[in-house]
């Protein structure tokens, strides 16, 4: 999304914890046109922003409130008054991770390097409205499983609009789906979009 916006013609910083996941997006074709930051929300400049878009779900990495709440606050910090958020959760009311655990089938990718990869998901917990699983990855040919673990917090629309309107964002809408459905209409998305008051 970052060299899609770059290439439009719109000034566009990527920042990202992952040192991996940016010099990976630095190889793609129009990556000079961004620029690019290792860090987190609190390394983002104060009051240099128009819009943050936090994609791909990365909303619901912040399992505890209180980091949600800090993310929210430097998110604020860095937009320019009346500057936009705009993210995508999974509505919980879909119970998506009901659909993750493979029970046992299993998918082969091919990589562009021609390389194959077997993966599989594995629900581990639902305690509330946090789901932790494990994603495996086999390259294959080989016996080696690579193993990831992660936990997602869903939030209710009541809950986000709660902590948007605590982290002085006002909600300018809430859909249910890409196309503006109404909230349990769509396809069990989340898509948002706040104001910096």
């Amino acid at each position: 999304m970052t060299t899609a916006l770059a290439r439009a013609g719109h000034r566009v910083t990527g920042i990202d914890p992952a040192l991996a996941s940016l010099q990976a997006a630095q190889r793609r074709p129009g990556a000079g046109g961004v620029r690019w930051r290792h860090g987190t929300a609190q390394d983002a400049p104060s009051a240099a922003f128009d819009l943050c878009l936090m994609t791909a779900h990365v909303s619901q990495i912040f399992v505890g409130d209180r980091d949600w709440h800090g993310v929210l606050r430097q998110v604020h910090r860095a937009l320019v008054p009346g500057g936009r958020l705009a993210f995508d959760m999974r509505d919980p009311a879909a119970r998506a991770w009901e659909a993750w655990d493979s029970a046992g089938e299993r998918e082969v990718w091919s990589l562009p390097d021609g390389t194959e990869a077997e993966t599989w998901c594995e629900v581990l917990d639902v305690s509330g409205h946090v789901v932790r699983f494990a994603e495996h990855t086999r390259f294959l040919p080989g016996q080696d499983v690579l193993t990831s673990t992660s936990a997602l917090r869903f939030r209710s629309e009541a809950e986000l609009r709660t902590s948007l309107h605590a982290a002085s964002f006002e909600v300018e809408h809430i859909s249910g789906g890409w196309r503006g459905e109404r909230v349990g209409e769509g396809c069990g998305e989340l898509v948002v979009v706040a104001r910096r008051s």
